[in-house]
């Protein structure tokens, strides 16, 4: 049999049916296979990624929830200007599309003031330094408390009443009061009536009862 006659399609018409009957099979198993794998991944579906940016977690769950997408908070930061446990940023953001059931991750507010650590300006700095160095970092300061010593010398740092120490924490953007000195031993209060004592018990004396002393001399 020469080759022409081994391909002619009347001589193996069987063979030849046999062939195109495996090639359309082929076509039609990856047809399927593609469609399958589409419809899978819903290829061609997109979800819109809505604005959450402020809200709470609960209420950002509704609405990704009502559009077919997932959330997780991954992680927290501090904006003392936002409400706690609010919103703050997520991924992939507002206006993006995604496949449904994506999982957004959100950024949300601290629900508690983190604490920082107070720079060591007691009895090392002058106020002007100790003021500079507090408000960089987003301290507070309250009214200076005077107290004896060198003149604008800081000796101290108070939170809430109370001296802290080296390197104690206190929340963010927390109100000090620094001590100061004042130039010197402070002014102490004085009486206004003289006393005189008799003994172990001392009284006031008013100007009447000098009159009255006055006259018994006489």
């Amino acid at each position: 049999m020469t080759i022409k006659e081994s391909f002619s399609f009347r001589q193996n018409k069987y063979f030849w049916v046999n062939i195109i009957a495996m090639v359309v099979a082929i076509i039609v198993v990856l047809f399927g296979v593609l469609k399958g794998l589409d419809i899978y991944t819903h290829h061609g579906d997109a979800v819109v990624v809505p604005n959450v940016k402020g809200m709470g977690v609960a209420e950002a769950e509704k609405m990704f929830r009502n559009r077919g997408l997932n959330c997780v908070v991954s992680d927290s930061n501090y904006v003392k200007t936002m409400p706690a446990g609010c919103i703050l940023d997520y991924n992939p953001a507002a206006g993006h599309k995604v496949k449904e059931g994506r999982i957004i991750y959100l950024t949300i507010n601290s629900l508690n003031i983190p604490l920082q650590s107070v720079p060591d300006v007691a009895d090392n700095s002058s106020l002007r330094q100790a003021e500079a160095r507090l408000l960089a970092v987003g301290f507070k300061l309250a009214e200076i408390q005077y107290v004896p010593g060198e003149k604008d010398w800081v000796y101290g740092v108070k939170y809430k009443d109370r001296q802290l120490t080296t390197g104690e924490k206190v929340p963010v953007g927390a109100a000090l009061t620094l001590m100061v000195g004042g130039g010197g031993e402070l002014p102490q209060e004085t009486d206004s009536l003289e006393t005189e004592s008799t003994g172990t018990d001392a009284k006031p004396v008013t100007s009447s009862d000098k009159s009255a002393t006055d006259e018994s001399w006489f």
